[in-house]
Formats: structure tokens, sequence, C-alpha cells
């Protein structure tokens, strides 16, 4: 009687261990898989090599210094530029735009190549201030936009423009942009 209840609890406990050596098995294989696909899956880390702080862009949206640093980069590329670039710079612009705002923006941008082309007048920006604010995602430069004729200064202004911009998952894009009327000038 001993003898068959112990080859009984003996037998439940092979049983057991079995199970457990199979589950154990099925896990191991799972995690080799794992770590092969992770080995092997491609990565996009996103490198950005003007400043040395960490930037962030979570759901919850961009962090003021990452807005701060578009609105810089897109305010000099919108501002600064010359007969001889058009092209480029108008398609520069419009890859940063909203696809809903793409439109609109590219009809604005098309009058500015049209006016221009042919032209010696070229328009340089100097960032004076920015003031960015990501809850509502609006920036503000205000700076000195220089107009040359060939290499003569014609104008030299302050002026403070407005962009605009909207969030898709996590990138901006840019919705609008504005010259802000001179508060010195009375109407």
């Amino acid at each position: 009687m001993r003898a068959e209840f112990a080859y009984e609890e003996a037998q439940k406990y092979l049983r057991q261990r079995n199970r457990l050596a199979v589950v154990a098995g099925v896990l191991g294989l799972a995690s080799l898989l794992g770590l092969g696909a992770a080995a092997t899956r491609d990565r996009e880390v996103v490198l950005v090599p003007v400043t040395s702080e960490r930037l962030s862009l979570t759901s919850a949206g961009p962090d003021t210094h990452y807005l701060e640093l578009v609105t810089r980069d897109t305010a000099l590329m919108l501002l600064n530029r010359s007969p001889q670039g058009l092209d480029y710079w108008m398609g520069e612009i419009l890859k940063l735009a909203d696809p809903a705002a793409h439109g609109r923006l590219k009809g604005e941008l098309v009058k500015i190549v049209e006016e221009q082309r042919g032209s010696d007048i070229s328009q340089a920006f100097v960032i004076r201030r920015m003031d960015v604010d990501p809850g509502s995602l609006t920036s503000t430069v205000t700076g000195t936009l220089k107009t040359f004729v060939g290499a003569q200064v014609i104008a030299s202004n302050d002026r403070s423009f407005r962009l605009s911009w909207s969030r898709r998952g996590l990138s901006l894009a840019l919705t609008g942009f504005e010259q802000l009327p001179d508060p010195s000038q009375k109407d």
C-alpha cells in the first residue's frame, strides 16, 4: 500500500516537472525569438546636432525649448531669401506645412515667388527676441528685417511675425505665418 501511494506521488511530481519543463522551454524559445526580433529591428533616433540639451516631444505636446528651436529655424528659413533660391525656399517651407494648410500657404508663397523672381531683391532677418507658447502652439519672433537690392541695403525695419503650429502625432506642422502690426505706428 505504501509502495503504491509512493509510486502515485512520484508520478504526480514527474508530471508536474515535465509540465514545468515544457513551459520553461516555450518561454525560453519565446525569449530567443524576441531577442532576435529586437536585434534585427530597424531603429530610428532623432538627432538634433544644434543643441546639447535633451529635447522631448510627447503626447502632451512639445516642450518650450523644442518649440523655440523649430520656430527659430523656420523663421530664418522663411525670412531669409534671395531670387536665386526661390524654388528651393518654397519647397522647404511646404515640407513643414500642415496638410490642412498646405494649399493656403502655397498660394501665399507662390505670390511671393512670382513677385520676387527675376529681381535683385533679397531679404535677411536677424532675430532679437522670441516668445513661444507651447499650450496654444504659437510663437512670435521679433527682429530686424533688412531688404537688399544687390548689395545695397534699401530698408531695415523692426518687425514681428507670428507662426502658428499644429501637432500631428509627435511632430509639429506649420499652419500659418503672419506679420504683426507695428504697435508704434498708429492708423
